[in-house]
């Protein structure tokens, strides 16, 4: 699989089947889109590539930009999982990349995915993560491949500093409704409850635990 395949296919996703999220669509009509290929999701190889790749991204972002720029993992090689196996690949995924992570985890976030303020930290920095899959019962999740997106927490912030991030916030609720004809009904805001729950995109109950320690 050629990466221009590859991104072409995202870029099919994203911009001509109208995505609902308009900062992904910005990113791609931008250009603004890591996009790195990966063989197995859930594993220690690709644990220790992943946590390289992404800390060369973190060096080299622009925090000085008004842009916004995403790290899209992609794993085009694995095959279609069901939402529970693919949750569960996610968060062995990032307990390996914790295991080998040799930073401290970011002090502006808890590293307790039960706390309403957990957020996954990568190399000391901040990142909301979302899963998409062929198989997600959400369309907006619904990628051409298993696929991980690494947002840096520090854009959201930079959004409520500009005054924008609940405009921009309500039009993604909007147009996932008119999408789908509901919204998500994982989503919450940061702080009123854990965004562990949201990470792999699939509905869980309130008895939910997350597997990542």
């Amino acid at each position: 699989m050629h990466n221009s395949e590859v991104k072409e296919k995202y870029n099919e996703f994203i911009l001509k089947k109208n995505h609902p999220c308009i900062m992904a669509q910005t990113v791609f009509k931008m250009d603004k889109a890591v996009l790195k290929e990966y063989k197995s999701l859930g594993s220690a190889v690709t644990a220790e590539v992943l946590l390289k790749d992404l800390q060369k991204y973190i060096a080299e972002y622009d925090y000085d930009s008004n842009d916004f720029y995403s790290f899209i993992a992609t794993f085009p090689l694995e095959k279609k999982l069901t939402e529970k196996q693919f949750e569960t690949k996610l968060w062995q995924q990032l307990q390996l990349i914790a295991t080998i992570d040799t930073e401290a985890w970011d002090p502006a976030v808890s590293p307790n995915p039960e706390d309403n303020n957990f957020s996954f930290s990568i190399h000391g920095s901040a990142f909301y993560i979302v899963g998409l899959h062929p198989n997600s019962s959400r369309m907006a999740r619904k990628s051409p491949y298993a696929t991980l997106v690494f947002n840096l927490h520090w854009q959201f912030e930079k959004l409520r500093e500009m005054g924008v991030y609940d405009k921009v916030k309500e039009k993604i609720r909007e147009r996932d409704e008119e999408l789908q004809g509901s919204i998500n009904p994982m989503l919450e805001d940061f702080g009123a409850k854990s965004e562990a729950n949201q990470y792999s995109g699939r509905k869980v109950g309130e008895n939910w635990k997350c597997p990542f320690h």
